[in-house]
Parts: C-alpha cells; sequence; structure tokens
C-alpha cells in the first residue's frame, strides 16, 4: 500500500492597482493545526463530485469571505511534495495554484479566524511557508511583476 494522494487548489489572489505595486494574499495557518502559523496561499482539499475549480471557489468563499468569478482563475503552477515528516500520517500532496487577478467581490477577511496579509514580490521572502509551497513563489514572483 502506498502513501495517500491528497488533491489540494490554491489562489494567488493579486490585486493589480493602477500605478502601485501587486500585492497578493497570504493566509497564515492557525497556531493547533498542522503546520501552524505558516503563511501559505489560500485554498483547500477538493472534495468528491468537484472539479478543482469548483473547491477553490468553495474554499475561498468558506475561508475569506469573497466570492470568486471561476472565469478568472487561470491555471499558474503546481506543486507535487511528499510529507513524510511532521506530519501525522505521510501523505503525497498535489496542488495546482491558479492566479486570480481582481476577480472577485468581497474584501478577504480571515473568515475562520486566520491572519491574512498582502504582499509585494519583494516581501514574500519575509514569510515562512509549507515545504509544498516553496517552489510556488517563483511563478507568484513573476505574476507579481507583471505590469510594471
Amino acid at each position: 500500500m502506498g502513501t495517500k494522494s491528497v488533491l489540494v487548489v490554491a489562489a494567488a489572489l493579486v490585486r493589480a492597482p493602477a500605478n502601485e505595486p501587486r500585492r497578493v494574499l497570504l493566509a497564515q495557518r492557525p497556531a493547533g493545526k498542522e503546520m501552524g502559523l505558516l503563511w501559505e496561499f489560500p485554498g483547500g482539499k477538493v472534495e468528491e463530485g468537484e472539479t478543482p475549480e469548483q473547491a477553490l471557489v468553495r474554499e475561498l468563499k468558506e475561508e475569506l469571505a469573497i466570492d470568486v468569478d471561476p472565469s478568472t482563475l487561470a491555471p499558474l503552477t503546481f506543486a507535487s511534495h511528499s510529507y513524510t515528516s511532521g506530519t501525522r500520517k505521510p501523505f503525497h500532496l498535489l496542488m495546482p495554484l491558479y492566479a486570480c487577478v481582481d476577480g472577485w467581490t468581497g474584501e478577504p477577511v480571515g473568515a475562520e479566524g486566520q491572519a491574512v496579509e498582502w504582499v509585494t514580490a519583494d516581501s514574500l521572502d519575509e514569510y515562512e511557508y509549507p515545504p509544498a509551497d516553496i517552489p510556488l513563489l517563483r511563478s507568484v514572483r513573476a505574476l507579481l511583476s507583471e505590469g510594471r
């Protein structure tokens, strides 16, 4: 029996105001959860019967109290990472990351009590991330640098 695979979707929610640097939203994992207090791109598990896009729209509504237009979700990159230590059970994470540039209504807030911050490309390295999120930073940095 092999390691369990888990499909999780995440979003690089980007604000792109005219004449200002683009910013991406980071959410902090709650202290009591695995990898607590690390920063990540918001999202969550894909439930049975959902497409990744449907799951992401649902998760962003639950986590951030925003309504995302599914047509604004664009695949950006993905992470494939095996967690073999520091978790209750080893598992393999497959995580597509979607870009969403100004494609939501509402103001993102930590609806589950988590901290959220808008971050520029220059300050992405100031945060600690779960191991699977680290390879995503290169593509997010490039997305934030567009339109400069």
